[in-house]
């Protein structure tokens, strides 16, 4: 049996625990210890401005200033070649191109999960005909390690001097990893994030200016607003969404109803119980309303396999797992947490961003999910609430009962599952539904 809970605000009956989405891959490293005691040192000496590293718009207006400064940099310290996979490249190979310093150490976590967004950025622009360089300045304490980590690369990297690192990393104000920094102006800066704007917009995030950062969150605005549902849960050659059973479902076929966007992984317990919950309210609906309620599952799960079980035990829809999508819903919506229900009516606008707490809380019955339902529920509960006495004395217990809000609990005289009011006892774990009180006379 599940104890009850105290009394509370009929406005919000429960809610339903959540679990934080896993963090994410950039938080700040521990750098090497005396590396960054002199860097602090040499700032508080010279009152240095922490270096900017810009961000512009798709035009491309960015304008790269820096790059032969940097050449002039290599020069005056005597580094006459780069290293690459295929080994030694001359510094002058860096001229006329968009040149990106990249900061980062092998023994460092966020710096390894990182690197794959990187690369993946860094051969679309390359694709894409943009002339870009990435050259990875190393924090590693040996050169094993930086071996190691430029394993996993495929730009160029200035070759291991602890020293020659040292003052490249003070030379920019680097106090943190990983770090990128574009040599352009108008550069979003690393306190500003740009490493978790690369992992949010991977490619689309060039040239790294602010302006283009402030047009792609207007994008993401735009499709929040707007719910274009093929805009919104398509991608680039895929209109359709995946059933249980792996069959191709058009995204045509949504439009027109109530969305439900469930953000959730197997590897969550607090997804798990409310996956119960969402399937009772699923199927209830289903049998009483027919086709206008559907759900779309967007999944947080760390791989393929763990995916194909949480979809095929579900009776809804999903986005694929390996389409970024999923990825860029996370961001639009902003979920911190899961698992969240994000609803969409019928007519594509964001009805609520809590769906997980409307379910929870009454089941089906919240339908259409609209404010001004939940408001008739929670007056309808009220209205219970007040026609029932604040205590009670039952023939079937020995203690007074008193009235109380729970999230769920067992009667303990029908042995059946209940919620919201119940008669409770403070001196036992023991809850009595309203309608099987007896009372003594």
């Amino acid at each position: 049996m599940i104890s009850s809970l105290s009394q509370r605000p009929v406005s919000s009956p429960f809610v339903l625990e959540t679990q934080p989405l896993p963090p994410s891959s950039h938080p700040l490293a521990d750098p090497l210890q005396l590396q960054l005691q002199d860097i602090k040192k040499a700032k508080q000496k010279r009152g240095h401005l922490f270096y900017r590293a810009p961000m512009a718009g798709l035009n491309f207006e960015a304008t790269y200033t820096d790059n032969h400064d940097i050449l002039k940099i290599f020069e005056a310290e005597g580094v006459e070649f780069l290293l690459s996979s295929e080994g030694k490249v001359p510094v002058s190979e860096c001229s006329g191109k968009v040149i990106c310093l990249f900061f980062s150490a092998n023994w460092c976590r966020p710096c390894r999960a990182f690197t794959p967004h990187l690369l993946e950025l860094y051969e679309t622009l390359r694709k894409r005909g943009i002339n870009i360089e990435i050259i990875f300045i190393s924090f590693d304490r040996d050169e094993d390690g930086f071996k190691e980590h430029f394993k996993s690369m495929t730009w160029l990297a200035v070759p291991f001097d602890v020293n020659l690192h040292r003052r490249l990393i003070d030379r920019y104000r680097v106090d943190r990893i990983p770090s990128f920094v574009p040599l352009c102006s108008d550069a979003i800066t690393v306190k500003e994030d740009l490493i978790g704007c690369i992992e949010d917009y991977g490619a689309d995030a060039f040239p790294f200016t602010r302006k283009r950062h402030e047009e792609l969150k207007a994008m993401d605005e735009r499709k929040r607003e707007e719910a274009n549902l093929e805009e919104l849960l398509g991608h680039e050659g895929r209109d359709f969404l995946i059933s249980g059973d792996d069959r191709k479902v058009p995204i045509c076929e949504v439009i027109g109803k109530t969305i439900g966007l469930y953000f959730c992984a197997y590897w969550s317990p607090p997804c798990c119980a409310f996956t119960v919950q969402l399937t009772d309210a699923y199927n209830e609906l289903k049998a009483a309303k027919g086709d206008c309620f559907e759900i779309v599952l967007i999944s947080t799960d760390r791989d393929l396999v763990e995916f194909n079980i949480n979809k095929s035990s579900m009776p809804w829809l999903a986005v694929p797992y390996e389409d970024r999508t999923r990825h860029d819903l996370r961001r639009i919506f902003d979920i911190k947490g899961i698992p969240a229900l994000v609803l969409i009516g019928p007519d594509g606008k964001v009805i609520s961003g809590n769906g997980k707490f409307m379910v929870s809380s009454y089941g089906a019955e919240a339908f259409p999910f609209t404010e001004s339902r939940i408001r008739d529920l929670e007056a309808a509960l009220r209205k219970e609430g007040e026609a029932l006495p604040q205590q009670a004395e039952d023939v079937k217990h020995e203690h007074v009962l008193k009235l109380d809000m729970a999230k769920a609990y067992v009667c303990d005289s029908c042995r059946k599952q209940g919620k919201f009011w119940t008669f409770s006892c403070d001196v036992c774990d023991y809850d009595l539904h309203p309608s099987c009180l007896e009372k003594a006379n």
